[in-house]
């Protein structure tokens, strides 16, 4: 097992995959899965890979997964919004 550093000097970074899914049981409520892994931008091979276990081994259907590390957003790049939204 590979250090967080070592990792980082092979051009991984931290990604965090927020999945969003159903259960067979309850086909309309969605749910939420957070996942951070060591992974390489732009393929995301480990997250690609636990993506591919959870089609075959798990029962729940994915909706859709949002990706977020360095490489794609860096502390300069975010800006702040103020705003109010009403939803309903």
């Amino acid at each position: 097992m590979s250090s967080s550093f070592e990792l980082e000097l092979k051009g991984y970074r931290l990604t965090t995959a927020e999945i969003l899914y159903h259960l067979p049981d309850y086909p309309t409520l969605l749910q939420s899965f957070v996942l951070q892994k060591y992974d390489l931008s732009p393929e995301f091979p480990v997250i690609t890979g636990f993506l591919d276990y959870w089609e075959r081994e798990i029962e729940a259907r994915i909706h859709s997964v949002r990706l977020a590390n360095a490489d794609l957003m860096s502390g300069g790049e975010v800006h702040y919004a103020d705003g109010r939204f009403t939803l309903h």
